[in-house]
């Protein structure tokens, strides 16, 4: 993907308004690593309550160390935090595209995310 077109998806992406509608737009690209990716992340995020924050977890399974599949829960941002970092968080995990360039595309400024 060019950067003109990574620049241009990533502010379409912007333009959505939920964590679901973000991995079907990314599902329906034509871009085969970007749509597998994210039609295997579809029903793998979770809301906890933690702290007394609602947060938006990736659930996703891993072989340990002796083989086993072990279940494991990422934190990929707070419910009330801006979609950008779901989508930040997605091209990180997916191409490690940091977050700031990401950002950038959509002409944005980036700020870290505040982790207690």
């Amino acid at each position: 993907m060019q950067q003109e077109e990574f620049e241009i998806l990533v502010k379409e992406l912007a333009e959505l308004d939920s964590v679901s509608a973000i991995l079907n737009a990314l599902k329906d690209n034509e871009e085969p690593e970007i749509a597998e990716t994210a039609a295997a992340m579809i029903g793998h995020f979770s809301l906890a309550e933690i702290e007394g924050e609602k947060r938006i977890y990736h659930v996703f399974s891993q072989d340990n160390d002796q083989g086993e599949e072990e279940e494991f829960a990422e934190w990929v941002m707070n419910a009330n935090d801006e979609l950008m970092r779901f989508i930040a968080w997605f091209f990180y995990t997916t191409f490690e595209i940091n977050d700031k360039e990401t950002y950038q595309a959509a002409g944005r400024s980036y700020t870290p995310a505040k982790r207690n």
